[in-house]
Order: C-alpha cells, then structure tokens, then sequence
C-alpha cells in the first residue's frame, strides 16, 4: 500500500515533534573545521559514519588541511583510511581536491554549489550537506535514509532521490528548513529504519501516512 502525502498542518506537527525530540541535532560526523566535514563527507559515501570518524580521529591530528593531505600523498592517505570502504578511489578523489582547493580556492572551502561539484569525488549530495552545514544555506542531502523516510511516511514522495529532495525543499516550513537534514536522517537512521521501523516509540507516528505503521506498534490515535 502507498503512503498518503502529509497535509501541511501534519508536516508541521511532524517537525515540531522532531525538533523537542533534538532540539540541536548535528551530524554524526567528526569535525573542527569546514575542510573536515567537506573531507568526512567524501570519505561516507558507501561508508558508516562511525567507520569514518575512526579513520579521522587518526588522520587529522596529523593532517586537516588541504597542504597536509596533500603532501601525505595517495599512498599516505590510505594508511589512514584503508578501513573505510572504496578507499582506493576515495584517497585519489581526496588528494586531487586538495590540489584544487589549493590553486583555486586559497585551501578554503568554497560555498556555492558549482564549485563543491566540481571537486572530484563531491557530488550534489555531499555539496548538500557542506552549504546546509557549513554555510546554512536551505538546501537538503537526500541519503537512503531520508528517501525511505519521505516515501514512508508520506512527507515527500519522489521516485528518485532528486524528486524526493525538491518535494523536501517544497513542503517543509521555512523554521524548520536549516536543520531539517539532520532532524531526518537521525529519524531514519535510528527510529523510522529499514526492515523493522520502531512505530511503537516513534514520537510522529500519528501524522506519519505509512499504512502498514500499526503493524509494528504505532498506538492508534485521533486523526490530526
């Protein structure tokens, strides 16, 4: 069965749960400045965010700018990420951004779309959470996790994940639109997850449209 959409006052209800649920909510990733998250982001592609964070708890106490990555070189990179996966072509992409950073950037980080995407290994996902996190700009970074999500519950339903990330964008009210992100990932990653969604503590299972919720122990309740 097809979740219905949510209506605008249930999308409402929906995020002011999950904002009193988390009233802060970051990443998950490890980080201290711009140039990290941009290069722990690269490095989760494929990969769980506590894989990467140990691979970076080694690496930037002795590297954490594009200079010092660089000059590790690709063979030098790898002993540092080899337990994260794809890390062949990961510490290529990696050192082939930091030269870019360097010659074109000033070794900073730049905040526009054009110019994240044209980093090797950075794609619209990654750029996503770099201008939502670093530069708060409303932008949305659809994983698997936040496509499940708008499909199931009927928040923003899209055949693909640049579907799902327009309806997003769309639909979520504009107080809520900056930590939006992470307010969903966390909910998917740790509530509303794959095979065996926990309905029965989720704290939006009334205005979720999911068919099947009560089936894995949503309570019944008025409709809103």
């Amino acid at each position: 069965m097809t979740s219905k959409n949510m209506t605008k006052k249930q999308i409402q209800i929906f995020f002011e749960r999950l904002r009193d649920e988390r009233p802060e909510p970051k990443t998950e990733l490890n980080y201290s400045n711009p140039f990290e998250l941009l290069i722990a982001v690269v490095l989760s592609a494929q990969a769980t965010d506590i894989s990467v964070n140990k691979a970076t708890d080694r690496l930037y106490p002795v590297a954490n700018t594009p200079e010092a990555i660089y000059a590790l070189g690709i063979d030098g990179l790898k002993e540092y990420i080899k337990t994260i996966g794809l890390y062949n072509s990961k510490a290529t992409n990696v050192i082939k951004t930091c030269r870019i950073l360097i010659d074109q950037h000033q070794s900073q980080v730049p905040n526009t779309r054009e110019a994240l995407e044209a980093l090797p290994g950075v794609g619209r996902k990654t750029a996503n959470v770099v201008l939502n996190t670093v530069f708060g700009q409303p932008t949305m970074a659809v994983d698997t996790h936040i496509f499940r999500l708008g499909n199931r519950t009927g928040l923003a339903r899209g055949k693909d994940v640049l579907e799902v990330e327009h309806r997003l964008i769309k639909v979520i009210p504009k107080e809520f639109i900056i930590d939006a992100h992470h307010w969903l990932i966390l909910h998917g990653r740790y509530c509303c997850i794959a095979r065996k969604p926990k309905c029965h503590e989720c704290p939006v299972s009334d205005v979720c449209q999911w068919p099947e919720r009560f089936e894995f122990g949503a309570v019944k309740r008025p409709v809103v």
